[in-house]
């Protein structure tokens, strides 16, 4: 059965990137002002929902970042918080630019029925806010196959036989102990069905390496990835970085590991990529 699948972001983001983009064009269009590259704000996105093997449901939040030129740290707190429950459910408090699908997912029970769950965030001195629910319509192909295809997301380990986790909620590992200035060697290995390649056949694509992507998702520091990404064979393999971290504290690093598809060819549906996520406490 084919499944529905959510394409947008979510109207309060919607509306608000519609907002901007009226306000700035007739500027542009008169040569009185260039488009600003800083300064802007950054909307979470509600990507859909998807069930998980034990009955409970995965629901998926992404965010997009306005800024071309300018990455954002929002502090979990009051202007960057999950309601109801803990304020930190997961989600990043570093903001790449532009726009990234399913960086995280709240995980609720199976009885959850019509009940919301929402990421707010409040940047220079404008709220968004936005609501996940389990919408029939809202369902999308994380884990089952994409349709058309039977794509899956590849498959995540963080040491060779251990366990291994898929699609946006991934995997999760950790404390991992780290000292500031040293370099803390991840290592990854990944396996991919390669459905996309064979779909595409005829296409360039059809011999994409699998490609893994660092970025730091929560923290109170910067952290340096070397390399911050790396391609490998078309049906995976094993990869690795350095992360160096210039403060101490508690963070989580993420890793995205996308298939041939690529994670913008096919970020609505979320059959393509894999979230892994590093817990690391960082000492003086």
């Amino acid at each position: 059965m084919q499944r529905r699948i959510r394409i947008g972001f979510g109207l309060s983001a919607v509306f608000a990137f519609l907002a901007a983009s009226a306000a700035a064009a007739p500027l542009v269009a008169q040569g009185l002002a260039m488009p600003s590259t800083r300064g802007k704000t950054v909307t979470p996105a509600f990507e859909g929902w998807y069930q998980n093997k034990d009955g409970t449901y995965s629901i998926s939040f992404g965010y997009y970042n306005r800024n071309s030129d300018e990455t954002l740290d929002i502090p979990i707190g009051p202007d960057n918080f999950i309601s109801p429950g803990d304020q930190n459910q997961g989600q990043p408090t570093r903001f790449y630019t532009k726009r990234h699908w399913g960086v995280f997912v709240v995980k609720v029970p199976a009885d959850f029925g019509k009940k919301q769950v929402t990421w707010t965030v409040r940047i220079r001195g404008e709220t968004f806010a936005i609501a996940g629910n389990l919408r029939p319509e809202w369902e999308i192909d994380a884990l089952e196959g994409e349709a058309g295809s039977g794509n899956t997301p590849p498959m995540l380990r963080f040491s060779e036989t251990g366990p291994q986790g898929a699609g946006p909620a991934g995997i999760t590992v950790g404390p991992l102990a780290a000292k500031v200035g040293a370099p803390l060697v991840i290592n990854v290995w990944t396996t991919d069905d390669g459905n996309a390649a064979g779909a595409m056949a005829s296409d360039a694509r059809s011999t994409t390496p699998v490609s893994l992507a660092w970025f730091k998702h929560q923290g109170p520091g910067d952290v340096t990835f070397t390399p911050p990404a790396a391609r490998l064979t078309p049906t995976g393999g094993k990869g690795s970085t350095n992360a160096t971290f210039s403060a101490p504290g508690d963070y989580i690093v993420r890793v995205r590991v996308n298939d041939a598809s690529g994670v913008t060819g096919a970020g609505h549906a979320q059959c393509c990529w894999t979230n892994g996520y590093v817990k690391v406490t960082v000492s003086q």
